[in-house]
Protein backbone atom coordinates (compact mmCIF):
# COMPACT_ATOMS: atom_id res chain seq x y z
CA UNK A 1 0.00 0.00 0.00
CA UNK A 2 2.76 2.36 0.95
CA UNK A 3 4.22 2.03 -2.16
CA UNK A 4 1.67 3.14 -4.72
CA UNK A 5 0.69 5.56 -2.11
CA UNK A 6 4.44 6.81 -2.17
CA UNK A 7 4.59 6.82 -5.61
CA UNK A 8 1.46 8.89 -6.16
CA UNK A 9 2.26 11.72 -3.61
CA UNK A 10 5.92 11.77 -5.64
CA UNK A 11 3.60 12.38 -9.16
CA UNK A 12 1.91 14.87 -7.58
CA UNK A 13 4.89 16.70 -6.17
CA UNK A 14 6.10 16.70 -9.60
CA UNK A 15 2.70 18.03 -11.06
CA UNK A 16 1.88 14.37 -13.07
CA UNK A 17 -2.11 14.56 -12.56
CA UNK A 18 -4.63 13.31 -14.55
CA UNK A 19 -8.01 13.21 -13.59
CA UNK A 20 -10.43 10.26 -15.48
CA UNK A 21 -13.52 11.64 -17.34
CA UNK A 22 -15.38 9.99 -14.73
CA UNK A 23 -13.60 11.48 -11.85
CA UNK A 24 -14.66 15.09 -13.29
CA UNK A 25 -18.08 13.54 -13.28
CA UNK A 26 -18.00 12.63 -9.68
CA UNK A 27 -16.35 15.93 -8.51
CA UNK A 28 -18.98 17.80 -10.34
CA UNK A 29 -21.63 16.16 -9.29
CA UNK A 30 -21.05 16.20 -5.47
CA UNK A 31 -19.59 20.20 -5.94
CA UNK A 32 -16.14 19.38 -5.09
CA UNK A 33 -13.78 21.20 -7.08
CA UNK A 34 -10.37 19.56 -8.56
CA UNK A 35 -8.08 22.28 -7.01
CA UNK A 36 -9.19 21.71 -3.30
CA UNK A 37 -8.64 17.70 -4.09
CA UNK A 38 -5.27 18.47 -5.77
CA UNK A 39 -4.34 20.54 -2.95
CA UNK A 40 -5.24 18.13 -0.37
CA UNK A 41 -3.39 15.60 -1.44
CA UNK A 42 -0.78 15.85 0.90
CA UNK A 43 -2.90 15.53 3.84
CA UNK A 44 -4.13 12.25 3.01
CA UNK A 45 -5.26 9.54 4.79
CA UNK A 46 -4.64 5.85 2.91
CA UNK A 47 -8.04 3.86 4.05
CA UNK A 48 -7.70 1.14 1.21
CA UNK A 49 -5.40 -0.64 -1.13
CA UNK A 50 -6.97 -2.02 -4.76
CA UNK A 51 -3.96 -3.48 -6.00
CA UNK A 52 -5.36 -5.65 -8.60
CA UNK A 53 -7.61 -3.03 -9.91
CA UNK A 54 -7.81 -3.64 -13.69
CA UNK A 55 -6.67 -0.27 -14.85
CA UNK A 56 -3.82 -0.15 -12.23
CA UNK A 57 -3.23 -0.01 -8.95
CA UNK A 58 -5.22 2.67 -6.26
CA UNK A 59 -5.87 3.57 -3.40
CA UNK A 60 -8.83 4.76 -1.20
CA UNK A 61 -7.79 8.46 0.43
CA UNK A 62 -9.54 10.22 3.56
CA UNK A 63 -9.12 13.67 2.21
CA UNK A 64 -10.80 17.07 3.45
CA UNK A 65 -12.68 20.03 1.22
CA UNK A 66 -11.51 23.64 1.47
CA UNK A 67 -13.70 23.55 4.73
CA UNK A 68 -12.70 20.44 6.50
CA UNK A 69 -15.67 18.17 5.32
CA UNK A 70 -14.05 14.67 4.40
CA UNK A 71 -13.70 13.48 0.84
CA UNK A 72 -12.98 9.92 -0.24
CA UNK A 73 -10.74 10.27 -3.31
CA UNK A 74 -9.28 7.13 -5.08
CA UNK A 75 -5.79 7.75 -6.71
CA UNK A 76 -4.37 5.55 -9.05
CA UNK A 77 -1.37 5.06 -11.41
CA UNK A 78 -2.36 3.26 -14.84
CA UNK A 79 -1.43 -0.32 -15.01
CA UNK A 80 1.84 -0.82 -15.99
CA UNK A 81 3.21 2.75 -16.31
CA UNK A 82 4.71 4.73 -13.55
CA UNK A 83 2.96 8.09 -14.74
CA UNK A 84 0.70 9.57 -14.27
CA UNK A 85 -1.62 9.64 -10.44
CA UNK A 86 -5.00 9.68 -11.55
CA UNK A 87 -7.81 11.27 -9.63
CA UNK A 88 -10.39 7.86 -10.40
CA UNK A 89 -13.14 9.22 -8.69
CA UNK A 90 -13.85 11.25 -5.76
CA UNK A 91 -17.32 11.64 -3.72
CA UNK A 92 -18.65 12.74 -0.28
CA UNK A 93 -18.56 10.00 1.83
CA UNK A 94 -21.96 8.64 2.53
CA UNK A 95 -22.47 8.43 6.61
CA UNK A 96 -24.76 5.36 6.83
CA UNK A 97 -22.14 3.27 5.20
CA UNK A 98 -18.60 4.52 7.28
CA UNK A 99 -17.82 4.62 10.53
CA UNK A 100 -14.36 5.97 12.47
CA UNK A 101 -14.66 9.57 11.21
CA UNK A 102 -15.06 8.07 7.54
CA UNK A 103 -12.15 5.85 7.90
CA UNK A 104 -14.10 2.13 8.10
CA UNK A 105 -17.07 1.16 5.82
CA UNK A 106 -19.68 -0.04 7.94
CA UNK A 107 -20.19 -4.18 8.54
Amino acid sequence: MADTWDAIIKLAKDGEIKISEHGYDELVSDGIGVREVVAGIFDGVVLEEYPEYPKGPCVLILQKDKVGHPIHVVWGIPRNLTSPAVLVTAYRPDPERWVDEFRRRKQ
